[in-house]
């Protein structure tokens, strides 16, 4: 009860008030497409995206209570990794293929996505495997090869998510991974080096896709979204028709929104709009000043995780906030871009909004071990204050 009475509010508040309003919003962009799609009555993905938050509110408590030496356990750590592998390969032999991805499992009934489990345990993974290394990493002699292990690790996972294929998760975990790396006290020059590479490899492939045409990649998934994220319109009939519907429900929702429940883009022109374009009703139904709303308490927990990471005096809690800061970060950023037109599609959900099991999970947990970091952090600063009294 005692480490109860001392949550950090500021993190379990926003999270709850996400869930609630991603239930409601679930609710609105489904009925029409859940009775249209499959003849299945309105309620579905309400009773189905109820039930993930309950399960999710248990996953924060549990994470929360739980003691986060467990996770730095090596045989504890082996089993997760092992099972992660295991379940990546197996996907790629055997997975259901959606939208272009063979990114679920089918458990008895249930879709289970690993490349959403893959983020928290690469996290869990890098943080112990760096932090218990840190000092080496200040040494003169350093040299990036002396930590080949956590970075072939982490290049398998990413290798076997990329080619289920699922480009967003890809994504979020070489993100993570160099957020992570960046922020173990390596020498400053390797991980500059890392964002010079990225950033000139994203400016590169952007100029590639918008000055040459390739005919043979024509009936690549992949390829066709990133081409109609560039020219939308001139696809608008075929791989641009969610991007230019979206961006006519942001047009057509203004500043205060149609009304909650009133979307007409929601009514068959979004493809399953209580997921990857969930925000597109939202900015409809609620307006600029809903969306706002929504996207300042998602930063707002961002901030909150990067300042716990930040006032941590242990090195594996620092690391294991900054990645779960990041994974969110860009889960929003790559969601609100696709959403925008701004970025391709990458079938990154909103975090705690868009339908979803797996993510919520995930999410949660991660809730639950920021609250524990938290709590940890503050009863250290109060020794200390004690300390010096």
């Amino acid at each position: 009860m005692k480490k109860i009475r001392h949550m950090d509010y500021f993190i379990l508040v926003p999270y709850l008030i996400l869930c609630a309003i991603g239930i409601v919003m679930v609710y609105s962009a489904s009925a029409y497409w859940v009775q249209r799609q499959y003849g299945a009555a309105e309620t579905k993905y309400l009773v189905q995206q109820i039930l993930f938050v309950i399960l999710g509110i248990g996953t924060v408590f549990f994470f929360y209570k739980m003691s986060l030496k467990i996770l730095r356990n090596r045989w504890v750590l082996f089993i997760l990794m092992s099972t992660l592998l295991v379940l990546l390969v197996y996907l790629i032999l055997h997975g259901r293929a959606v939208n272009g991805a063979s990114a679920w499992i089918t458990i008895g009934g249930f879709r289970l996505q690993p490349s959403e489990f893959a983020k928290m345990i690469l996290i869990f993974y890098l943080a112990h495997m760096l932090s218990s290394r840190e000092n080496s990493f200040q040494q003169e002699n350093f040299r990036l090869h002396q930590m080949w292990q956590p970075l072939f690790m982490a290049g398998v996972i990413m290798f076997l998510v990329f080619i289920e294929p699922d480009t967003g998760g890809f994504a979020i975990l070489f993100l993570i991974t160099l957020v992570v790396v960046m922020s173990s006290g390596i020498p400053m020059r390797y991980g500059l080096l890392w964002v010079l590479g990225l950033i000139a490899t994203g400016v590169l492939g952007y100029y590639i896709v918008s000055h040459y045409h390739f005919a043979g990649l024509e009936n690549n998934y992949a390829y066709q979204r990133l081409v109609a994220a560039i020219h939308p319109f001139e696809k608008a009939n075929a791989a641009g028709n969610q991007v230019v519907n979206s961006l006519y429900a942001i047009n057509h929702g203004g500043w205060f929104g149609v009304g909650l429940g009133m979307s007409s883009q929601k009514l068959g022109y979004l493809p399953e709009p209580y997921t990857d374009f969930i925000l597109a009703v939202i900015a409809e139904e609620l307006g600029l000043v809903g969306t706002v709303v929504i996207l300042s308490l998602l930063f707002f927990l961002v901030m909150r995780f990067f300042l716990i990471g930040v006032r941590s005096k242990n090195t594996y809690h620092t690391l294991i906030a900054y990645g779960i800061a990041t994974m969110m970060l860009v889960q929003t950023i790559f969601n609100v871009g696709a959403v925008a037109g701004v970025i391709p599609v990458t079938g990154v959900t909103l975090p705690f909004i868009s339908y979803g099991g797996s993510s919520m999970i995930v999410l949660s947990m991660a809730v639950g071990i920021m609250l524990n970091i938290s709590y940890h952090s503050e009863r250290t600063q109060r020794k200390v204050e004690k300390t010096h009294a």
